[in-house]
């Protein structure tokens, strides 16, 4: 299930899926380590004897931010019940903290009495095991723990000299065992069990009575969340929330993200206001999915497990990269520079970057084995995923002329690399040597590789120029020009008339073309190894369109020829896969690259009206959707999306602005 509201600040993050449910707790890493398990902590109300849980189908519900901010903006309904909810959701921008205010208004014609209830299911460290949940009665909240991961469930009612701070019920006890479904069960008659203490697979639920509300009138309620590696960590937490008010902390947080996603003046062109506002919640999107660390993670969506039951929650370099790319060029160099830090953190001693780590810098689990299929060994890389870190921090020197944080990682990141790049050769063609294509699904010298690597190379080459190292520029220059050579000659499919997706190169030196469309193949323009003006280039760019656009009334453009993940329909006349947003991106790029007059930019606006009509209404965008439907499919939000997006709209505006003159 997408989530539709993640929340975070670089160490905590919660996700709210559409129905708002509360389902993922990540702390202390972004995406590391998972304390819920991806299961529903549930959300409920009691008004004078009657219940309903936040996802009931009854309740009419629209999932939104507030303008500009990491703060949501919720609201439900409830025909029966009579009242309505308008609920706002931040994690404190610098502080562990998740804060909840519902104001409840009374719809009946009569005063009523109403309870809110906060559910948490618990799996801590991601274990259900050997979890305990206890009622803290110096603080009046309820606290589950286990080893070093404590959080405290609190809460206040009312205002003014009418507040009242502490939990006003609550239960513990078992779940998942011998059929117990947990105390969330226990809230459906409006009154918790108040047992002190549970230990093993346990959740906890509060409860929060408000004051009576009058006919048509509100009331106030805010829980909070404190999260902390011990006792008196949650406890200081707790008293900083009671010290300067819940409302306070959730002001200051929404001042924050105001001033962080507007840090500089921007035109924007003529864009509509729809596309600003979705390329600012982009920005504060990508946000929420990077780790204090340096971690740029490629999705938190408990939900999927796209692999052997293994989820998203790592960081990819490759799509690290493109993220950290499109930062750079939004003007967020601070969060670029963890992420480089990072690379050269993990980066081996003979120059390559593995597959994927997590946020803990610690080797993220694989399937790219180290053997082939014969026992021969082999490296189990995306080669891309190298290449695209120096192509990304010399485009991020470009914007922040940054020499000082640039210059130690010339020896202990860009030249290792460069020269494995360099090394990392087929010996029949020259190309790049053999590893696993971008989409993780095949093994050979891919054209997205190639292009990658080429621009890899001339990242390298321009650095070592800098700093005066002119026979490595020679030898990354050369390699780079070598590269270029053999993918032109090699690649190009006369019959076919279109640049091929792949090659192999067989022990008897026989290549094997794999000549599927794919959208990967936009890397040839994207990272300047062909000018817009080749006639091959142009020529795979319009089979690419034509083949792989979506031809149901939903669009977009597929990622290739008979795409089998998550694939809907086996009708290839209809779509040859789901839409995705990175490759329908893809086209908007090479349409904005290829202007040469506004009329002409303005061939783009489609594609980026197809995004934010296909993203979901408090702007999330999934990695696919259904190419009939529309609706979101595989994880949601995934990172790469959103910054997809953050660097199309760069590559208009800069179009734009050339364009004009100015």
């Amino acid at each position: 299930m997408p989530r539709d509201l993640p929340l975070g600040n670089g160490h905590l993050l919660v996700n709210f899926d559409k129905s708002y449910n509360l389902r993922d707790i990540y702390w202390p890493h972004v995406g590391q380590e998972l304390h819920t398990a991806g299961d529903i902590s549930h959300t409920g109300i009691w008004v004078d004897g009657q219940f309903a849980w936040l996802d009931a189908p009854e309740w009419q519900r629209e999932l939104l931010y507030e303008k500009e901010t990491l703060v949501t903006h919720v609201t439900l309904e409830h025909p029966r019940l009579q009242v309505r909810l308008v609920c706002t959701d931040v994690v404190d921008f610098d502080r562990p903290i998740l804060i909840r205010r519902i104001e409840v208004t009374n719809l009946a014609e009569q005063a009523r009495n109403v309870r809110l209830f906060f559910h948490y299911d618990w799996h801590i460290w991601n274990d259900r095991d050997a979890n305990t949940v206890f009622y803290y009665p110096q603080q009046q909240a309820l606290i589950a723990y286990k080893q070093q991961g404590y959080f405290l469930q609190s809460g206040q009612v009312g205002q003014g000299e009418q507040c009242v701070t502490g939990v006003s019920s609550w239960a513990t006890g078992v779940k998942e065992v011998n059929g117990a479904e947990g105390t969330w069960r226990d809230a459906e008659d409006g009154e918790l069990g108040r047992h002190a203490i549970a230990q093993g697979s346990v959740d906890g639920t509060i409860a929060l009575y408000l004051p009576t509300i009058q006919a048509g009138k509100s009331e106030l309620a805010y829980h909070w969340l404190a999260v902390g590696s011990d006792l008196p960590a949650v406890v200081r937490l707790d008293q900083l929330v009671r010290e300067r008010g819940a409302e306070g902390l959730l002001e200051r947080t929404r001042n924050y993200w105001l001033c962080w996603v507007n840090k500089e003046e921007q035109a924007f062109a003529d864009l509509s206001p729809e596309l600003v506002d979705l390329y600012k919640r982009s920005l504060l999107v990508l946000r929420t999915q990077i780790d204090a660390g340096g971690a740029i993670m490629a999705a938190n969506d408990a939900d999927v497990q796209h692999y052997n039951n293994d989820s998203y929650s790592y960081m990819w370099p490759r799509d690290g990269a493109l993220v950290a790319n499109a930062l750079s060029h939004a003007g967020y160099g601070e969060i670029t520079r963890s992420f480089f830090d990072f690379c050269a953190g993990v980066l081996t001693e003979d120059g390559y970057l593995l597959h994927k780590y997590n946020p803990d810098r610690s080797w993220g689990s694989s399937w790219q084995a180290w053997v082939d299929d014969e026992g021969k060994p082999q490296l189990p890389i995306q080669e891309d995923e190298t290449a695209l870190v120096i192509y990304s921090l010399w485009q991020h020197y470009l914007c922040f002329r940054d020499v000082e944080f640039v210059a130690p990682h010339f020896r202990s990141l860009i030249v290792p690399a460069a020269d494995f790049l360099v090394s990392y050769r087929e010996q029949t063609t020259g190309l790049p040597g053999a590893s696993f294509d971008l989409w993780e699904e095949r093994r050979g010298i891919l054209a997205f590789t190639n292009a990658a690597v080429y621009a890899g190379l001339q990242a390298a080459a321009n650095f070592s120029s800098f700093f005066g190292e002119k026979d490595l520029a020679a030898k990354y220059q050369a390699a780079a020009e070598e590269i270029k050579a053999a993918t032109i000659q090699h690649f190009w499919d006369e019959q076919r008339g279109h640049f091929v997706r792949m090659l192999v190169v067989e022990q008897d030196g026989i290549i094997r073309k794999d000549a599927t469309l794919d959208s990967s193949l936009c890397g040839l323009f994207l990272f300047g190894m062909l000018s817009l003006d080749d006639p091959q280039l142009r020529a795979t760019m319009q089979a690419l369109e034509q083949v792989l656009w979506v031809k149901t009334e939903v669009g977009g453009m597929a990622r290739y020829e008979n795409d089998y993940y998550y694939q809907v329909t086996h009708d290839m006349a209809q779509a040859q896969g789901n839409p995705w947003f990175i490759c329908t991106l893809w086209l908007a790029q090479y349409r904005i690259a290829c202007a040469q007059s506004l009329d002409a930019l303005h061939q783009a606006l489609p594609l980026l009206d197809w995004v934010h009509k296909h993203a979901l209404a408090s702007g999330i965008m999934a990695e696919q959707v259904h190419p009939f439907q529309g609706e979101p499919l595989s994880v949601s939000p995934l990172t790469w999306s959103q910054a997809e997006f953050v660097m199309t709209i760069r590559w208009y505006l800069g179009k734009y602005a050339r364009l004009q003159g100015k």
